[in-house]
């Protein structure tokens, strides 16, 4: 690395490659140290990446670690010819990567009203924020069901948020009301072999599949919330389905019933 006295106190730091877990071959998540000074909301995202040809290369990624944590958790797509996942697929513990200094975000619990019940609906890493959603108290006391519904195109893609919710129980901060509140609801779109569930997250609301399996009523603004993450198109289409049903959508300076990330895609 070169070296970075002089530099802007907004210039990213060097935090250390802690874990690295490859989810399948075109998934992985990995742990860096975190700043004493480094303060996030659940379900924001910072900009990270990789000192190239001496200059820094940096993507935005949701911090997918809950704001308590020691350490901090990202989960990324491999990109074969990606300017920085290309790289970044190949860190190993003991390896720098750049961490930005500003954490910023919509997918926040002070963006929404309170409510009955909070659908976290995601696809591909797009489950990120959420894995950071659902590790914090604040979700369990704002909302009596968190609802986490992950689409992926085969159950390849599953693993990550499997083995999360599997891990739940034991959480030191939310174990006992995770297994109470929480429900996930995992998808896919190209794998219709799945024994769970099969088809986009749009069409399953369209035709109530979602609302029947789960036991609870279509959305309705005065119980549900709805946070959204994944491609344009899912953010667009799920958007749509929540104003339709008379949701309006909110931020931090102006609450409403559902919230969408837009960093990552157009």
């Amino acid at each position: 690395m070169s070296d970075r006295r002089g530099m802007s106190p907004n210039a990213p730091t060097q935090e250390t490659v802690q874990t690295i877990h490859h989810w399948s071959d075109r998934l992985f998540s990995f742990r860096l140290t975190r700043p004493g000074s480094f303060r996030f909301k659940s379900g924001e995202f910072v900009m990270i990446g990789l000192e190239v040809d001496g200059k820094p290369l940096m993507r935005a990624y949701s911090l997918a670690s809950p704001a308590w944590d020691e350490e901090l958790e990202f989960y990324s797509i491999k990109v074969p010819d990606g300017p920085l996942t290309s790289r970044l697929q190949h860190i190993q513990p003991g390896d720098t990567v750049l961490l930005g200094k500003k954490p910023t975000g919509t997918l926040v619990n002070d963006a929404l009203v309170p409510g009955k019940r909070l659908y976290l609906f995601s696809t591909g890493t797009g489950i990120a924020p959420f894995a950071s959603v659902i590790r914090d108290p604040e979700t369990y006391q704002k909302f009596d069901q968190v609802i986490l519904t992950h689409t992926t195109w085969t159950r390849n893609g599953l693993g990550y948020g499997l083995d999360l919710v599997a891990k739940m129980p034991e959480d030191p901060l939310v174990g006992e009301e995770a297994a109470q509140q929480l429900i996930h609801y995992p998808t896919t779109t190209r794998d219709p072999e799945y024994d769970r569930n099969f088809g986009r997250i749009t069409h399953l609301i369209d035709n109530g599949k979602l609302f029947d399996d789960l036991g609870v009523p279509p959305l309705d603004p005065e119980h549900d919330r709805v946070m959204i993450c994944g491609s344009m198109e899912m953010l667009n289409d799920t958007k749509e389905r929540c104003e339709k049903a008379g949701l309006t959508e909110g931020t931090q300076n102006k609450p409403g019933e559902f919230v969408v990330e837009r960093a990552f895609v157009g």
